[in-house]
């Protein structure tokens, strides 16, 4: 394989990974604190619609970003009153989410623009726009080195840089402050973080709010970042591939980057393994687009070994009187 096709396809894993590390990041801090979300498509969702949309009409992808976060968060706080304060079964209320924004964003969409759903194409500072890092000019002809960090470090949008600080960011937060232990805990046991004076509502709700962040901020990515504005249903599934890569990274920061980069890398080589011959087999192309979903269905099927939840995860907690 050429290099040159290497380093392009690498530096596609990236750009592809980054909206799925954000939702999985996002449904490790809610299942982390026992609260199963399943909305994360759904939010994702909204959040790209309304960001491309407020870009749209605005002209700054900065307000399209709050716009976006902001969409997130309303819908992650319905999911948070309806399962912790109401204690409904999380899973339907992740599954009305998911319903709910499918529809708005298409008869929001159609009402607002008239193109179907779709938003205006963004340009200019409607959109994010790529990052070069110092020298990458200069050293791009370097063999080896130079292509890795004029292509593959070098040349992204901001939200990609935030998606793997991120990473760090939550593996200390969940491992090495009080929060994170809280959190943690009350994903467990919520019953002895109660008596231990520590309201397991304010935890719950904190968790869920920041799942609404990160959810957010994936979903400004996939339409100011990686598209060019916001088209009917463009999540593609992402939010329940993040779900499979949190189960298969089990619920661990580091491990999730590894997972979303394992997704995004099929993602990336299916333009170019597409009508190749293996072993005498063409790959067609249908086959080489459902890698992932294939892969998705794999890992929750059990074939990564035992991945166990946190155990007081999906069930609403009654606090003892």
């Amino acid at each position: 394989m050429d290099y040159g096709l290497i380093i392009q396809i690498l530096d596609s894993t990236l750009r592809l990974a980054t909206p799925l590390l954000l939702a999985c990041l996002a449904g490790m801090f809610s299942e982390r604190a026992g609260v199963f979300d399943i909305g994360l498509e759904g939010k994702m969702l909204a959040a790209a619609f309304l960001s491309a949309a407020v870009a749209a009409a605005t002209g700054s992808v900065w307000l399209g970003l709050l716009a976006g976060i902001a969409a997130s968060l309303a819908l992650a706080l319905l999911h948070g009153v309806a399962s912790i304060t109401f204690r409904g079964d999380q899973l339907i209320s992740g599954v009305a989410i998911n319903f709910l924004a499918a529809g708005l964003t298409v008869i929001v969409g159609q009402a607002w623009f008239s193109l179907g759903g779709r938003t205006p194409p963004l340009s200019g500072e409607g959109r994010f726009s790529e990052i070069e890092w110092p020298l990458a000019g200069i050293i791009n002809d370097i063999p080896v080195a130079g292509p890795i960090y004029a292509d593959i470090i070098s040349g992204h949008t901001i939200l990609v840089y935030v998606a793997l600080l991120a990473v760090p960011l939550s593996w200390f937060v969940l491992f090495r402050t009080r929060y994170g232990l809280r959190l943690r805990a009350v994903g467990e046991n919520p019953g002895a973080v109660d008596t231990a004076g520590i309201s397991v509502t304010r935890l719950r709700y904190g968790a869920v709010l920041i799942c609404g962040l990160l959810c957010g901020l994936a979903g400004a990515y996939l339409a100011t970042g990686l598209a060019a504005g916001f088209v009917k249903e463009m999540t593609a599934g992402r939010g329940f591939i993040a779900l499979a890569a949190l189960i298969f990274a089990k619920w661990r920061p580091w491990h999730a980057l590894g997972a979303c980069l394992l997704f995004g890398f099929l993602d990336a080589s299916a333009p170019f393994l597409e009508n190749k011959d293996v072993l005498g087999v063409t790959i067609v192309p249908q086959f080489i687009q459902a890698l992932p979903y294939m892969l998705t269905v794999f890992i929750l099927a059990g074939f990564i070994g035992r991945a166990d939840p946190p155990r007081a995860g999906g069930a609403a907690y009654v606090k003892e009187r």
